[in-house]
């Protein structure tokens, strides 16, 4: 009886990469398969999160903002006092990192002076991007006299330093909370505008965007559904750059006595008070100094992580 042979099955373009050796080969199966496991998508967010220090960065921005967060809600039980509250003679050892200036437990205004901080930042940061965001879009997409308009004042409001402006408006309408958040947002927009323009440019001879135009769809609505989506990467990392300028001004303004009055809880404010003491009782002025210096460090990681994401997505994009 004749022997039987096996009938032999098709191999597939990997196995006989494997068989025969071949790096190349390989090396894109190997590829191929990354991306089939999370599900074909290499966006900016997993090129972010792929970089070590935007883990760093997160986790240090993380511990700094939920102290802030959760530091309010702790108070008076968890420290027996509240940011008011008179505690023992000024600088004194009293307690966990001893008083301040006025008696008040230094611990338990660490704890309630984040949160304001990091709502004005916030507001001032926000209220930059969308103005400076308007802003360059306009200018990028209509171009013209409005584009040599808007760049004009921009330069203007580049000019002149930020903190001067600030210090001008805060002594002619007051140092309130407001006040700061308008100024800060306002000397940003011209920053961000430049960004925001410069970006646009690069999108706006798209082949999608000449589409739209030809269908007549609404300028606004081109603005917001064609062009901003696709601007975002660099906004992001913008944004993130804002938000650590935002918290030196907002604290360094504090620090002059023009941002947060007493007896406001204020990490800037505390270390103002603090100052005169620094030697006999470091922990009002130390407190502050290390929260905001770990945030600083943190947001920029984050943006610098974004800015390298962003540009390896685009790179990626055009290969």
């Amino acid at each position: 009886m004749a022997e039987q042979t096996p009938e032999l099955q098709p191999q597939s373009p990997e196995t006989r990469a494997v068989l025969a050796g071949d790096p190349e080969l390989t090396s894109t199966d190997s590829t191929a398969s990354k991306e089939a496991h999370t599900g074909g998508r290499n966006t900016v967010l997993t090129r972010f999160w792929a970089q070590g220090q935007a883990k760093v960065g997160v986790i240090l921005t993380a511990i700094v903002v939920g102290l802030a967060l959760i530091g309010p809600l702790l108070l008076p039980w968890a420290t027996g006092y509240t940011t008011t509250e008179f505690a023992a003679r000024p600088f004194q050892p009293d307690g966990l990192f001893g008083t301040d200036n006025l008696g008040r437990d230094v611990w338990s205004r660490f704890l309630g002076g984040g949160l304001t901080l990091l709502y004005y930042a916030a507001l001032a940061t926000a209220l930059g991007m969308v103005l400076g965001l308007i802003l360059g879009m306009l200018a990028a997409y209509v171009g013209g006299w409005l584009d040599s308009l808007i760049m004009r004042a921009n330069d203007v409001l580049l000019a002149i330093p930020q903190l001067v402006f600030a210090l001008l408006a805060i002594t002619v309408l007051g140092p309130q909370g407001w006040v700061l958040v308008l100024v800060i947002g306002i000397t940003h927009a011209p920053r961000i505008a430049r960004v925001a323009r410069s970006a646009t440019l690069g999108v706006i001879s798209e082949d999608y965007i000449r589409a739209a135009e030809m269908y007549a769809m609404p300028r606004s609505r081109l603005l917001v559904r064609e062009i901003m989506p696709n601007i975002t990467g660099p906004l992001a990392v913008e944004a993130g750059l804002r938000l650590t300028y935002s918290i030196g001004s907002i604290a360094s303004l504090s620090f002059l006595g023009l941002g947060m009055q007493p007896p406001t809880a204020d990490w800037g404010l505390m270390i103002n008070e603090n100052r005169i003491a620094l030697s006999i009782q470091p922990w009002g002025v130390l407190l502050p100094v290390a929260a905001i210096a770990v945030l600083t460090i943190g947001t920029n990681l984050i943006a610098d992580s974004l800015a390298r994401a962003s540009a390896s997505a685009n790179a990626g994009d055009q290969s």
